[in-house]
């Protein structure tokens, strides 16, 4: 069941696009040859009006073919290229827009139901530096870091992918209708490590290390296990969470007795500092209700923050932040839609409805954002030579242009290969 539903969301998402292309071909009579959902043979067909409407074997795709779109047939009525430059812009910009117009109908739907998250400041920690600086329980967030704050999860994710250092945070708050600017240094948690993670709670068996650490540097290895501290025999988790407890590390060294294949070593580390920044308030992640405008006000919002994720995780993707591993294509995305479709069941069927809808804005603001990128092949490739054709009043070499588009997609097609593959080993 969770497929089939993966499957719906992903291909309707992809025919809206697609019917963007179409409607706006129609309105510039270009004539479409086929409108297609989905990839491969034909399952099933028919034409009208000269146009074939297909379903295809592979519901991972879709296409709305144009007479000439690739070639350079100018002269012939109802050539793509026949069209005016600016209808010809508007046909290839629709597929993009028609994205985020289903992202935003979609989560009016879901801001009327389930309403929106303000981004307010819900407890300030007693003592802190926030606090000192005059931040309040109460208090909303308009803007952080010099980045605007809409929602809570706006936060959420710029912390998620910036992460937070010792330098001072800026933040704009909004207070009894005023606005105010507040800064401060976080505060700063100081812990001393040895650097490995157990294999399990009760568990004292090394399942890794962090390297750089005291105890990799040491030579100790995944698979072995810590005995003794200082001479205090560790039996197990409870045991070794008491002795830290009652003795803290530092940069004091520590004898580590561990076993390994049924042999005992020791070795003497001096605990590494670990300085941990603390915002030193919490914000609200849960939604209130919205009501008249506001529904409409926060339904742009949350496609205003697809948008911006994306735009936002396109950039850790070049900087190196991100990488090719963390890409998912169509079976990473209907592993997740049918993910998602599970772990909602047991919070019953409007939760069901809600998450999976959430998933079609999530979707349709992605695929609207990737098309518009200006790589050959894609909506926004083909957008920057129709616009120097619009400034030049002169087009580019067709054929010039057909090759350019042709090497893009073969590159796509390379990367969804690749995405494909990451995609299958994550989940297998």
């Amino acid at each position: 069941m969770k497929i089939i539903i993966a499957i719906l969301i992903f291909s309707a998402v992809i025919l809206f696009h697609e019917l963007g292309h179409f409607l706006l071909a129609k309105k510039n009579g270009i004539v479409v040859t086929e409108f297609s959902l989905g990839m491969g043979p034909r399952l099933v067909s028919t034409e009208k009006n000269g146009t074939r409407y297909s379903i295809k074997v592979f519901p991972i795709g879709g296409s709305c073919a144009m007479l000439g779109e690739d070639t350079g047939e100018d002269e012939k009525p109802g050539t793509f290229n026949s069209a005016p430059v600016w209808g010809r812009i508007s046909v290839v910009a629709a597929g993009p827009i028609f994205n985020f117009i289903l992202a935003f109908v979609i989560a009016v739907i879901i801001v009327a139901f389930v309403g929106y998250e303000p981004p307010e400041i819900m407890e300030v920690q007693k003592g802190s530096q926030a606090e000192a600086a005059g931040l309040k329980a109460g208090d909303m967030i308009t803007e952080y870091q010099g980045y605007h704050i809409d929602l809570g999860k706006d936060l959420y994710v710029y912390t998620f992918l910036n992460e937070l250092t010792e330098e001072p945070v800026h933040l704009t708050i909004e207070r009894d209708g005023k606005k105010q600017e507040i800064s401060y240094t976080p505060d700063i948690n100081v812990r001393y490590l040895l650097g490995f993670n157990r294999k399990d709670a009760q568990s004292m068996e090394v399942e890794s290390l962090i390297e750089g650490m005291p105890l990799a540097d040491a030579g100790v290895k995944a698979g072995d296990v810590i005995t003794s501290i200082n001479g205090v025999q560790i039996k197990d988790g409870d045991a070794y969470e008491k002795y830290i407890s009652a003795n803290p590390l530092s940069d004091v060294p520590v004898k580590i007795t561990y076993m390994r294949d049924g042999l005992e070593y020791e070795t003497e580390i001096t605990p590494r500092e670990y300085r941990t920044p603390q915002l030193g308030f919490a914000y609200n992640v849960g939604c209130v209700k919205a009501e008249g405008l506001d529904i409409l006000k926060y339904g742009a919002v949350e496609v205003k923050y697809m948008i911006r994720t994306t735009v936002l995780s396109l950039k850790e993707l070049i900087t190196g932040g991100l990488g090719v591993k963390d890409l998912s294509g169509p079976v990473g995305v209907v592993d997740a839609i049918g993910q998602t479709y599970e772990q909602s069941k047991s919070e019953g069927t409007m939760m069901v409805w809600m998450n999976m809808l959430n998933m079609v804005v999530l979707l349709s603001a992605n695929l609207g954002v990737m098309n518009l990128l200006p790589f050959p092949a894609l909506d926004g490739g083909r957008l920057v030579f129709l616009i120097v054709e619009a400034v030049r009043r002169k087009p580019v070499n067709r054929e010039l242009e057909g090759m350019i588009h042709f090497a893009g997609l073969m590159l796509l097609m390379v990367l969804m290969v690749v995405v494909m593959y990451n995609d299958i080993l994550k989940i297998f």
